[in-house]
């Protein structure tokens, strides 16, 4: 994936990624995180801004730094990213809004060609999942890589 994106810090799990958003409210540190559910494959990715006070992410926070493309492709760098060291993992993604979850569903739409190849991607409408589609505006994603399954 040659987009612009930021240089992202990792933990040795690749499991927490950090960046510094740069735009016209300044420098904001974000953290993505993916998190496993009770199925030992199912992660969760979530991502915010982190709180320099307590170190606690905002999963609602607004930050309209005018970096959107850029922080969308990191976003997508980290998942590649994790699924190099979880390579039998399913990830769920959904925005904590409805206006977030759009954002990553035109976000998905614009890097789909890359996504594509090497992994499913499903949409959920109404509580079931079906094959992403573009043009439906779904409440979540699921992705995980073609070899397992």
């Amino acid at each position: 994936m040659n987009l612009e994106r930021y240089q992202l810090e990792t933990d040795d799990n690749s499991e927490i990624f950090e960046f510094i958003s740069l735009g016209s409210k300044g420098k904001i540190l974000k953290r993505i995180k993916y998190i496993q559910t009770e199925d030992p494959k199912l992660w969760n990715l979530s991502m915010g801004d982190v709180n320099k006070e307590t170190d606690e992410v905002d999963y609602f926070s607004k930050t309209n730094n005018g970096d959107t493309e850029k922080v969308l492709a990191t976003v997508v760098a980290t998942v590649f990213g994790f699924f190099k060291k979880h390579p039998n993992a399913v990830v769920y993604a959904t925005g904590s809004t409805e206006s977030r979850t759009r954002l990553y569903q035109m976000g998905i739409n614009k890097y789909y060609s890359e996504i594509k190849p090497d992994y499913h991607l499903l949409g959920e409408l109404e509580n079931k999942l079906e094959r992403f589609r573009k043009g439906i505006n779904y409440n979540g994603f699921v992705i995980f890589k073609k070899e397992i399954i």
